[in-house]
């Protein structure tokens, strides 16, 4: 159940501190709080509970603000509780009407945020934050103390204008697109490594089914499981084992484990309960029996490849993608396609864990930057993937220059062959902005490592930390418009036309 909280949006004014004071306008916190339309994206998070009956749920605003402050931190389900304890700023962002020394909930919540707020549903609120934050940047902008009348002239605002028709809008802005890999915590897997920890997982089963039937059954099924566990250590503990090791290894432990995978099928027919050690031992045996069949497709096999690789017992949804990176050739998570705005906004167009061709998705991310913006961009700029001869003539009949060389041989005068390498040029230097956007997630947020464990938790954090990507960028065009008003509280005055030349190349009309 949900109940929702009929009440106008908290002032930081009017925030309860029970050792004195006021909280400050000033504060990061305070000023994301604004940028957020909260009453209007809880009708989504309110619509999955049920009504009339059942627990009532955390607010809305809790839920999200939790999960922003954990992705804008870096920091644990444990040490964020311990973290809004101690910090009166944190409370007001999350809801709360007045400092409280308790918890305002348990750690283990986190995962039922995640849970209740999925990627889809990130994904929407993601784009609804930049339109409302755009559009309390520009009020602020038309509303500024510079204006003599004081009206600042927000009648004729470019936000509270109507938009013409999308078909009537000529292309405008540049779109910037790319895929990564969202690699998660696991270990770096191997075939043998994994036939060995699959083992050990039957072993464990077997041990826990067998008191349930031994009358009926008679003595415990044989193991082997110290000889196993040996002619394992024998080859993982070398540093360059031959190839002719490692098969023999494999082969070895494919044995031991397709015994006891028969021994296990044996203690069932007596009756014994595949959940005597427990619904997570269960849930890896049905990953081990697909484990068995795969890996014994690659040893017979002269490919070293097979259709969704089992790579974690854990995390079985986790696939291999090939990169093709010096630093790491392949990488174990999500693969994720982004598009950056030339407002140098970041969005979340596709995530999937098999590896896929990511120069299928341009027209579905030029389709939606025309739902967001009402026109397509003018320019699209991405690598030598995403220029394939459908992507090409898709982009010519909508009138959309892709960055890139042309199809065909180099033309004769040298002033066009040189004005198409230098366009060229600064097309690939306009494209940096996407490659810097997917540096700054995985180095200063959590995309370099995803921690969560479930595919629903794994895709809620790669776009919660979209989202608060967008939310630095919205906080730093505000700090920009507030560099321009303290100039004029200083007496500079830079005039109209100096005023949207600080952020008209920023804030655009969305």
């Amino acid at each position: 159940m949900y109940r929702r909280e009929h009440r106008h949006q908290l002032s930081f004014e009017d925030f309860f501190l029970p050792f004195g004071g006021k909280l400050s306008g000033d504060n990061r916190w305070i000023k994301l709080a604004e940028l957020i339309p909260w009453d209007e994206l809880e009708d989504d998070y309110a619509a999955q509970f049920c009504k009339g009956f059942g627990a009532p749920a955390k607010p809305f605003r809790m839920a999200l603000g939790a999960l922003i402050i954990k992705a804008r931190l870096g920091l644990t389900d444990e040490e964020l509780v311990e973290q809004i304890k101690e910090n009166p700023y944190l409370q007001f962002f999350i809801g709360l009407e007045a400092f409280q020394y308790s918890a305002p909930f348990d750690p283990s919540m986190m995962v039922y945020f995640r849970k209740r707020l999925p990627e889809a549903v990130v994904n929407d609120c993601n784009e609804r934050i930049v339109r409302h934050g755009l559009k309390v940047i520009r009020s602020s902008i038309d509303h500024d103390p510079g204006d003599d009348d004081g009206s600042g002239g927000g009648s004729t605002s470019t936000a509270d204008q109507p938009q013409p028709s999308p078909q009537k809008q000529a292309n405008q802005g540049s779109l910037l697109i790319d895929a990564t890999c969202a690699p998660v915590d696991i270990r770096h897997p191997t075939d043998l490594s994994l036939l060995n920890e699959a083992r050990e997982v039957t072993e464990i089963l077997i041990d826990a089914m067998h008191p349930q039937v031994r009358e009926r059954f008679g003595h415990k099924p044989r193991t082997h499981r110290k000889k196993a566990r040996q002619q394992f250590l024998a080859v993982a503990k070398k540093k360059k084992p031959r190839i002719s090791k490692i098969r023999k290894a494999i082969k070895q432990q494919l044995g031991y484990l397709k015994r006891n995978l028969a021994s296990i099928d044996a203690l069932i027919a007596c009756g014994g309960c595949l959940l005597a050690a427990g619904r997570h031992i269960y849930q890896k045996l049905l990953v081990i029996s697909e484990l068995v069949r795969q890996q014994t497709i690659l040893y017979h096999a002269d490919s070293r490849s097979i259709p969704a690789r089992i790579v974690s017992l854990c995390q079985a949804h986790v696939r291999p993608i090939v990169r093709g990176k010096a630093r790491c050739n392949v990488e174990f998570g999500a693969k994720i396609s982004i598009s950056v705005t030339g407002e140098g906004f970041i969005f979340l167009d596709r995530l999937s864990y098999d590896p896929y061709n990511e120069g299928e998705d341009l027209k579905a991310q030029a389709i939606a930057y025309r739902r967001r913006y009402g026109h397509y961009p003018k320019v699209i700029c991405a690598d030598q993937i995403y220029r394939s001869r459908s992507n090409r003539a898709f982009c010519q009949r909508h009138g959309i220059r892709l960055s890139g060389p042309r199809l065909g041989r180099p033309k004769n005068d040298p002033e066009l062959v040189a004005a198409e390498k230098q366009q060229f040029i600064d097309d690939q230097r306009q494209r940096n902005a996407v490659e810097g956007k997917i540096g700054q997630g995985k180095r200063r947020f959590g995309l370099g490592l995803i921690r969560e464990k479930l595919p629903a938790t794994q895709g809620s954090t790669i776009a919660l930390n979209v989202l608060v990507m967008n939310l630095e960028k919205l906080l730093e065009l505000l700090f920009v418009f507030f560099a321009y008003w303290l100039q004029l509280l200083l007496g500079n005055e830079p005039g109209k036309d100096s005023r949207y030349a600080y952020l008209s190349n920023q804030v655009a009309p969305a």
